[in-house]
């Protein structure tokens, strides 16, 4: 199939050419044929058994004049921590979490079934969404094996939902949910050409997700196009009583966000450019001056540089606070889990491993799950203070106080550098990025392929202040609409250096 967009697929329903059981089964087969032969990318960890008999349910519907939105009979894969009450398990990658069946959807599962969406298949991630170890792989899991990189196959799917952007850019699906803490949707986007966002803390219910980090965690779509994401945005957006970031907060929000959808959205925004995060990759920063260029011509106000001085005072806290908050909140997770899980603490999953280190850990450890597990409650002073560290610099003295002195509507950076190579041995060896300060405030960041580097993406990142997502959705969406740089993958085994 095309790469077709959610409106072109709604359009073929709607006059006959598509049924949703024939997307499906085009799906199906593209499955078969690139993800488990062919190239073998190895995005997809588990296909729902049961998507016909619901594509067909939703075709009746159709034919009885229902139809119950732009999402009806659309197929979704959602990355293996998301909790589905249906035949497929969740585990995070984990063969600690093989056999957990959820007893009930996820809130966000739930409110895509609503709208019509097919929950196509389970992704691959970063086992235990990237948080086991400072050696890993971006794309391994014990589980489901590595997520390889559709533009260049030696390449880094980058993590921790790589299957999700995979799946994407791959076109094994429309569109994708993805879970970040900390770069985990905006960089496996960029890396794989697509757009990803990732929204404000408490904007999407975490509820039925295997945690992190109840402070920084959230789910955010991924697709093709800003549409895409967009639309998929407007379903998973609402308040859950199981998730009290969703019910907290006092901000009105958009009923639907695809009215931000428009082509002027750049003329007269105040865009700040972040500077600390050039100089990684003379070819990256070629494309930024390029984006900033053309942001220009489309009558942005560009103010350059805006300097973050804070970027080194909230590292070290943000990684204690996710160590606390992952024994925490894991641990409350895990006694929810059916009876088919016999791990129920992080202290069983640290067992499991060391019990069956061969087939787990092969080639990196588990040091981030131990040093976890040696935390003590979210009511420990050393919590408290780095929370509170995270906070000022993150966001009082970091993002708010720049978007506040600069009047800026947003600040713009290179989503990260290229894929590096699949390295077992070493590790991932990130080539920048930008995602941290948005993540550790719990602020929007949106993700768009910006071009090329021998044929590997990269994207540039638009970020701002809590619940922002209709600035950052416009800014997105004009420029994406004015350079309409993607270009679908060609499997390559190797960097073409050929200009």
């Amino acid at each position: 199939m095309d790469e077709y967009s959610i409106d072109q697929i709604q359009e073929k329903m709607e006059n006959g050419e598509l049924t949703a059981r024939k997307i499906i089964e085009v799906f199906l087969n593209r499955i078969q044929e690139v993800d488990k032969n062919g190239p073998k990318v190895n995005a997809i960890i588990e296909i729902n058994p049961d998507v016909l008999d619901i594509a067909d349910t939703l075709d009746k519907e159709r034919k009885n004049k229902k139809v119950r939105g732009p999402l009806h009979g659309i197929p979704v894969v959602i990355k293996d921590n998301i909790e589905t009450a249906d035949k497929m398990m969740t585990t995070a990658g984990s063969l600690a979490l093989e056999g957990h069946i959820a007893s009930q959807d996820s809130f966000i599962v739930q409110k895509l079934r609503d709208a019509g969406a097919i929950i196509l298949a389970k992704a691959n991630l970063s086992e235990w969404a990237n948080f086991r170890s400072t050696r890993s792989s971006s794309g391994w899991s014990s589980r489901g094996g590595q997520t390889l990189n559709p533009y260049v196959l030696i390449r880094s799917p980058c993590g921790s939902s790589s299957g999700s952007a995979v799946a994407v850019a791959a076109n094994l699906c429309t569109v994708a949910i993805g879970t970040e803490t900390d770069g985990s949707v905006i960089c496996p986007a960029q890396i794989n050409s697509v757009v990803g966002i990732k929204p404000t803390v408490g904007l999407v219910s975490r509820s039925g997700i295997i945690p992190i980090s109840h402070t920084q965690d959230t789910a955010g779509p991924m697709g093709r196009t800003v549409r895409d994401a967009v639309i998929l945005l407007n379903a998973l957006v609402g308040e859950d009583t199981r998730d009290s970031a969703t019910t907290k907060h006092t901000k009105k929000l958009p009923e639907d966000y695809t009215e931000f959808l428009v082509g002027n959205g750049l003329k007269g925004a105040r865009i700040g450019v972040a500077r600390n995060y050039f100089g990684k990759n003379d070819n990256v920063d070629k494309l930024m001056e390029q984006a900033i260029e053309t942001m220009k011509d489309l009558s942005a106000e560009i103010i350059d540089p805006i300097e973050i001085t804070t970027l080194k005072d909230f590292g070290d806290s943000e990684f204690q606070v996710l160590l606390f908050d992952f024994k925490n909140d894991l641990n409350a997770f895990l006694a929810t889990t059916s009876s088919g899980c016999k791990n129920r603490t992080l202290k069983d999953i640290i067992e499991f491993n060391k019990e069956h280190s061969e087939e787990v850990m092969p080639y990196f450890g588990q040091e981030l799950l131990i040093k976890a597990e040696e935390k003590g409650p979210l009511t420990s002073k050393d919590y408290l203070e780095a929370l509170e560290k995270c906070d000022k610099y993150a966001r009082k003295e970091g993002l708010d106080k720049i978007l506040v002195e600069n009047k800026l509507d947003a600040i713009i950076a290179p989503s990260g550098g290229i894929a590096w190579p699949i390295d077992w041995v070493n590790g991932d060896h990130f080539t920048g990025g930008s995602s941290s300060i948005a993540a550790v405030a719990g602020y929007p960041n949106i993700t768009v392929p910006l071009g090329y580097v021998w044929g590997l993406p990269v994207g540039i990142s638009f970020f701002s202040g809590a619940f922002q997502e209709p600035i950052l959705i416009k800014l997105a969406y004009a420029f994406e609409q004015a350079t309409k740089v993607r270009q679908p993958p060609k499997f390559l085994k190797e960097v073409n250096y050929e200009k």
